[in-house]
């Protein structure tokens, strides 16, 4: 019986599939119709285009024609920080992984003159298959989850143990100091976008560049590997495309490795700033492997025998994910944000802050 409130829509609801084109993010079609004839191969018009819903950050479209789907992913207009939304190094990222053989989309061209659609951008293929949204997998029976996140965890192995150097991403990032760089740069986001006074991130951005394990491993990192960021096949429970590598570098995979955990110990109560929760469920049950489980699988294909400091590396991406929100929360502030669902996740901040601090005092902070 119903108590007449509406349901909460679901996260596959809210952000799986298209949209028209939000007012803010329009262009001249006609003028990329014209640079696609000239600059993407194959190309055929008439183009047809929309807006994905998903996207916190860098406003992507699909690109249809009668014969082939696209996707375009650019700059947000409007006032950015220094170094955000940098879809050139996306572009590379891709089409050097793409050409080793990774499950990431065949890319066609970066276009970095601003006056074709107003900011710089690059397109790729669309990658047909299924985007879910929910960590719990709904819909899905025992096996499949398991299977689903065997894929994940598979395809993550698969991305720390490429030879970076010989991909062409030697010069990707500075190899070395990942940990002490990433807190460094998003202590200055958080400073630069900040919009109350949150004692704990205050704390963690002196704790946590002093805490940092010894161990200067070195692979491509993603940056925001999750289940709704890659591309499953159509009909099974395989990883066909990983996407979103605007936070990608040469990094430590254990700190990328450890942010795809986030899930198993995020609180339930929307917090997670878009890694979704499933520290309640009963994993058993439904089939999806528990954190030590999946930890031990990542272990076995990266021949690693365990990942020590769990405790740091969870302050660390709580940490991170909080300034992270703090960069939309000052989006939102200053008329740039992307999503609709941009303020609510700027709410998220402090919450997050709070759960970094907890694991840095399970580390040893005072």
């Amino acid at each position: 019986m119903s108590n007449g409130a509406a349901a909460e829509p679901s996260r596959q609801d809210q952000f799986s599939g298209t949209k028209d084109v939000a007012d803010s993010h329009r262009f001249d079609e006609k003028r990329l119709e014209a640079y696609m004839e000239a600059h993407v191969e194959g190309f055929k018009g008439p183009l047809t285009v929309k807006q994905f819903k998903g996207g916190q950050s860098n406003p992507t479209y699909q690109l249809i024609t009668p014969g082939h789907k696209y996707v375009l992913r650019r700059k947000p207009p409007g006032k950015l920080l220094p170094s955000a939304h940098a879809v050139d190094r996306e572009y590379k990222v891709i089409t050097a992984l793409h050409n080793v053989g990774f499950a990431a989309p065949r890319t066609y061209c970066l276009c970095e003159d601003d006056g074709v659609i107003g900011t710089m951008f690059y397109i790729m293929d669309m990658v047909e298959g299924r985007v879910l949204w929910e960590p719990l997998l709904p819909g899905q029976d025992k096996a499949t989850r398991w299977k689903i996140y065997d894929s994940l965890n598979a395809t993550m192995a698969h991305l720390h143990t490429i030879d970076y150097e010989k991909a062409g991403l030697g010069d990707f990032g500075k190899p070395g100091n990942y940990f002490a760089r990433q807190v460094s740069r998003w202590s200055k986001q958080y400073v630069a976008s900040e919009t109350e006074t949150i004692a704990e991130m205050n704390r963690l951005m002196e704790w946590l560049p002093e805490n940092i394990p010894v161990d200067d491993t070195v692979s491509v990192v993603h940056g925001d590997y999750r289940l709704d960021n890659t591309v499953l096949h159509p009909t099974e429970p395989k990883v066909i495309a990983v996407l979103d590598w605007e936070l990608s570098t040469l990094g430590h995979p254990l700190g990328d490795f450890t942010y795809s955990c986030m899930q198993w110990v995020m609180p339930g109560q929307g917090t997670g700033g878009g890694t979704g929760s499933i520290q309640t469920a009963d994993l058993k049950s439904l089939g999806i492997p528990t954190l030590e489980e999946y930890i031990k699988m990542y272990c076995e294909r990266t021949n690693r025998a365990g990942i020590d400091n769990l405790d740091f590396y969870f302050a660390y991406n709580f940490f991170r994910l909080a300034g992270i929100l703090q960069g939309i929360a000052g989006r939102v502030r200053d008329g740039t944000a992307s999503s609709e669902h941009a303020k609510q996740m700027s709410q998220n901040v402090r919450p997050l802050a709070l759960e970094a601090w907890k694991y840095a005092q399970r580390a040893g902070a005072k």
